[in-house]
C-alpha cells in the first residue's frame, strides 16, 4: 500500500509542477513582440549546425578538444616508443613536433587550423606551464639530497666537468654562429649563455629511468650516476636562474639585484620555509593518507613559491623545483605528494607542453643544406661536451672504461629538461626559429642515441651489470615454480598453489616469486622502498607456508618480455600467474560479452556472434597474460582465484588425450597434500587410452584409493562445490565453456594450464 502511496505521490507533483510550468509559458508568450517569426524546417536545421559549429569554437570546446587529440596522440608514439625500446618522452616530444607545422600544419593545414588556431595557443601555453611547476615540484621531491652528502666527491667532480665542458663548448659555438643565427637586437652574452646551458643540462627523470630499467639502480655505477645527475640538475638549474637573471636585467650589472632577490629565496625556503613544512609533517598522522588541510598548505606553498622566483624574475620553474627539494624528509609524505601530483602531471600536462613545443617547432625552416650542417654540428658539440666530458673525468677519477662510457651515454640524455630551457630561451626572444628547431632535434638525437649506445658498451665491454652482483637471479634446482604477481592481493594464493607443487623440505624443488614493475610506475627516489615493501610480503607468506622463495624483482619497459625471458632462460618448470582479466570485465561492455565477478556466465557467452577463437584471444585475457601464454617455452598456469585456501580435493576433467598430461601434476598434489583426485571421463573413452592406464596403476602403488573417475552425467551444480581446486588444460576449458555447461558457474578456483 505504501508504494501505489508513494507513487500516486510521486505522480502528483510531477504532474502539478509540468502543469504550472506549461501554463507559465503559455502566458509568458503573450509578454513578447507582436512580430511572428516564422522559420521553415530547413532554417531550423540550419540554425541547428550553426549552434553546433559555434559551439565547437567555443574556447572551453576548443581546449578539451585539443587536451583529448594530444593525449591521445602522446600516449600512442609513446607506446610505439617504448616498444622499441626507447623512452616513452621521446615518442611524446616526437607526436608534439606531428601535431605542430612540421607535419599536420604542413600536410593538413585546414585540420591543424581548426584544431589548433592562433589565438587558442595562450590557453595551451597556460595549462602547459602548470604542469611543468607541478612535474618540477615532483622533480625536486625525487632529488635525495643524503645522496649528495654521502657520496658527493667523485660524482659533484664528473657532474661539474660534465656541465662545464659543455657549457664551454656551447658558448664557443654561439661565437661562430652569433652573427647569422641570433635575433636582432640579442646581445652575444645572453645568446652563448642560452647556447651552452642548453648544451649542459642532463634529463634526470629520463636519466633515472633508464638506470632503472637497465638493472643498475643497486650497483655502484649506478650509485653514481644517479648522484651525478642530481647533482647535474642542481647546479644546472641554479645556472639557468642566473642566466635567466642575466638576460632579463640586460647586463650582468643589473642581473646581480636579480641574484640577490634570488639567494635571500634560497635562504629563506632552506631556513624558514623548509623547518616550517617539517613541523607540519611531524604532527600528520600516521596513516597513508593525508588531511585536506596539510595538502592545501603544501601545494599553496608551492604556488607561493613558484610565483616568488617568477615575480623575482628567475622563472616559476625554479620556486617549483626548489619546493620540492625542500620538501619534508618523511619517505612517506613524499611518495604520497609524488603519487598525487605526478600522474595528472605526467600524463596531461606533459602532453601539452610536448605539442605546445612541437607547434612552436618548425622543421621547414631548415629548409637548406647549410642549415642541416649546422644542426650537425650542434649534436655533435652536444654530444663532445657531455658524453665525452663525462666519460674522461671519470675515466681520470679511476673509474673503469665500461663504466665510465656508460656515465657518459646516461648523462648525454637531454630529453624534457632540454625543452624546458629551450621554451624560456624562445619565449625571452634570445633563441630564433631556427635555433629552436634545431636544439629540438638535438634533445631529440641526443636522447634517442642513448639505449644504442649502452647496448653497443655492452656489446664491446660485456654486460653492463655483472652476473655476481645481481643478486635477484634466481637460482633453479631440478623442479621450479616460478609464479608472477601483479599486487600483493594475489600473492598469497599463488604461493599457495606453488607450495602444494613443490612439497616441503625438498632440495630439489624451489619457487620464485617475481615481481616486475613498469618502469613509469616508480622513479629512483621510490623505487627501492617499494622493492623492499613487495617483498616483505613474500617473505611473510613463505614464513607461513615454511618454504624457502627466492625473489626476482625488476623495473622493466617490457614485462611480459622479461617475464617470458626469465622463466624460458632459467628452464622453470611451471609459470603461475593469476588471470589478468580484459579490461572491458566489469563495464557495461564487458557485461555484455558475459563477465561476472570472478568467473564468466557460459549461458551468455557471445562467441557465436564474434567468433570464439577472437573471444578467447581478445576477450577472457588482458594482453598482458595474452602474451605470456603466446611466448612462454614452458608450461603456463593461469589461476582464477575464487577463495582458493587448500588442495585436497580437485576435480580434473578429461576431454582428449592431450589433458593426461594433467595427471603429472595431479600426483605432485597427492604425494605433497594426500589431495583426493576426481577424474571427469568427458568423452567416456579414457578406457581406451593404454596411457590412462599405466599412470592410475602407477598412482595406486604409491597411494591408493586417492583418484577416481566419474562420467558426465554425475556431474552437477551441487557435486563440483565439493571442490577445492579444478585442474584443466587452457584448451578443454574453452571446449567447456562453449558446451555451456551449467554447473560451471558453481565451480571453485581454476588452474588453467597450458599444455
Amino acid at each position: 500500500m505504501s508504494k501505489f502511496k508513494n507513487s500516486l505521490l510521486y505522480f502528483t507533483i510531477i504532474g502539478g509542477c509540468s502543469a504550472l510550468m506549461y501554463w507559465v509559458v503559455s502566458k509568458g508568450v503573450r509578454l513578447e513582440s507582436d512580430v511572428v517569426k516564422v522559420v521553415s524546417d530547413k532554417t531550423v536545421f540550419e540554425n541547428f549546425l550553426s549552434t553546433i559549429q559555434d559551439n565547437l569554437n567555443l574556447p572551453l570546446a576548443l581546449l578539451l578538444a585539443q587536451i583529448v587529440t594530444i593525449v591521445l596522440v602522446a600516449r600512442i608514439f609513446g607506446w610505439i616508443c617504448k616498444k622499441i625500446g626507447q623512452p616513452s618522452v621521446i615518442g611524446e616530444i616526437i607526436a608534439g613536433i606531428a601535431l605542430g607545422p612540421s607535419f599536420v600544419g604542413a600536410y593538413f593545414p585546414e585540420f591543424s587550423e581548426a584544431l589548433f588556431p592562433v589565438q587558442s595557443l595562450g590557453n595551451l601555453s597556460f595549462l602547459s606551464q602548470i604542469g611543468l611547476i607541478l612535474f618540477m615540484f615532483v622533480i625536486g621531491m625525487e632529488l635525495d639530497l643524503k645522496v649528495l652528502k654521502n657520496k658527493a666527491h667523485d660524482a659533484v667532480l664528473i657532474s661539474h666537468a660534465s656541465i662545464i665542458i659543455p657549457f664551454a663548448l656551447g658558448m664557443t659555438l654561439a661565437y661562430y654562429i652569433f652573427t647569422s643565427f641570433a635575433p636582432t637586437g640579442v646581445e652575444f652574452l645572453s645568446f652563448g649563455l642560452f647556447l651552452g646551458i642548453s648544451m649542459s643540462i642532463t634529463a634526470f627523470p629520463v636519466l633515472a629511468r633508464i638506470v632503472q630499467e637497465r638493472g643498475l639502480q643497486k650497483t655502484r655505477l649506478g650509485t653514481i650516476v644517479i648522484t651525478c645527475a642530481a647533482a647535474d640538475d642542481i647546479t644546472a638549474w641554479c645556472l639557468l636562474a642566473a642566466v635567466i637573471a642575466i638576460v632579463q636585467a640586460g647586463s650582468f650589472v643589473s642581473s646581480l639585484y636579480i641574484m640577490a632577490l634570488a639567494i635571500i629565496y634560497v635562504i629563506v625556503m632552506l631556513k624558514l620555509v623548509k623547518p616550517f613544512l617539517a613541523r607540519i609533517a611531524k604532527y600528520q598522522s600516521a596513516s597513508n593518507l593525508l588531511s585536506k588541510g596539510t595538502v592545501a598548505i603544501f601545494l599553496l606553498t608551492l604556488i607561493i613559491s613558484a610565483y616568488c622566483t617568477e615575480v623575482i624574475g628567475i622563472h616559476a620553474l625554479f620556486g617549483a623545483f626548489m619546493m620540492g627539494a625542500v620538501m619534508p624528509d618523511n619517505m612517506k609524505i613524499r611518495n604520497i605528494f609524488i603519487e598525487k601530483v605526478e600522474d595528472i602531471a605526467v600524463v596531461l600536462f606533459l602532453p601539452l607542453f610536448f605539442v605546445y613545443t612541437g607547434l612552436r617547432t618548425e622543421i621547414g625552416l631548415l629548409n637548406e643544406p647549410y642549415l642541416w650542417k649546422v644542426t650537425g654540428v650542434i649534436i655533435l658539440v652536444a654530444t663532445l661536451g657531455k658524453f665525452v666530458g663525462s666519460a674522461l673525468t671519470a675515466k681520470i677519477v679511476g673509474i673503469s672504461w665500461k663504466d665510465s662510457l656508460t656515465i657518459g651515454a646516461l648523462m648525454n640524455t637531454r630529453g624534457l629538461m632540454e625543452l624546458i630551457v629551450l621554451n624560456i630561451g624562445f619565449d625571452l626572444g634570445v633563441l630564433t626559429g631556427e635555433v629552436f628547431a634545431m636544439m629540438v632535434i638535438m634533445a631529440l638525437a641526443t636522447t634517442f642515441m642513448t639505449g644504442p649506445v649502452l647496448d653497443l658498451i655492452a656489446k664491446i665491454f660485456g654486460p653492463l651489470v655483472d652476473e655476481e652482483t645481481s643478486a635477484t637471479t634466481p637460482n633453479l634446482g631440478k623442479y621450479q615454480v616460478s609464479l608472477f604477481f601483479e599486487n600483493k592481493a594475489s600473492l598469497a594464493p599463488l604461493m599457495r598453489l606453488a607450495s602444494s607443487f613443490v612439497g616441503k623440505n625438498n632440495a630439489d624443488t624451489g619457487i620464485t616469486a617475481m615481481h616486475l614493475v613498469e618502469s613509469n610506475e616508480v622513479n629512483a627516489f621510490t623505487s627501492t622502498e617499494y622493492e623492499v615493501e613487495i617483498f616483505e610480503a613474500v617473505q611473510e607468506e613463505a614464513t607461513v607456508l615454511d618454504q624457502e622463495v627466492q625473489t626476482y624483482y625488476k623495473v622493466s619497459n617490457d614485462i611480459e618480455s622479461d617475464v617470458v625471458n626469465v622463466v624460458n632462460e632459467q628452464i622453470s618448470d611451471l609459470l603461475l600467474l593469476e588471470m589478468g582479466y580484459s579490461i572491458y570485465r566489469g563495464s557495461l561492455l564487458g557485461n555484455i560479452l558475459g563477465f561476472t565477478t570472478r568467473i564468466i556466465n557460459p549461458d551468455v557467452l557471445l562467441n557465436k556472434v564474434i567468433g570464439k577463437e577472437k573471444f578467447f584471444e581478445n576477450s577472457w585475457f588482458n594482453a598482458r597474460t595474452q602474451q605470456i601464454l603466446n611466448r612462454s617455452k614452458v608450461p603456463v598456469g593461469v589461476f582464477i582465484n575464487k577463495d582458493f585456501d587448500k588442495v585436497e580435493q580437485i576435480f580434473l576433467p578429461v576431454f582428449s588425450k592431450q589433458d593426461l598430461k594433467l595427471l603429472s601434476y595431479a600426483q605432485k598434489w597427492i604425494r605433497n597434500s594426500d589431495a583426493q583426485i576426481t577424474v571427469l571421463d568427458a568423452t567416456g573413452q579414457l578406457e581406451n587410452y593404454p596411457e590412462f592406464k599405466e599412470q592410475i596403476r602407477l598412482i595406486e602403488q604409491f597411494k591408493p584409493n586417492h583418484i577416481r573417475i566419474v562420467s558426465a552425467k554425475e556431474v552437477d551444480k551441487e557435486f563440483i562445490e565439493e571442490f577445492d581446486l579444478m585442474l584443466i588444460s587452457l584448451d578443454s576449458w574453452k571446449d567447456l565453456v562453449e558446451e555451456r555447461r551449467t554447473w560451471l558457474n558453481n565451480a571453485p578456483s581454476m588452474l588453467l594450464i597450458q599444455l
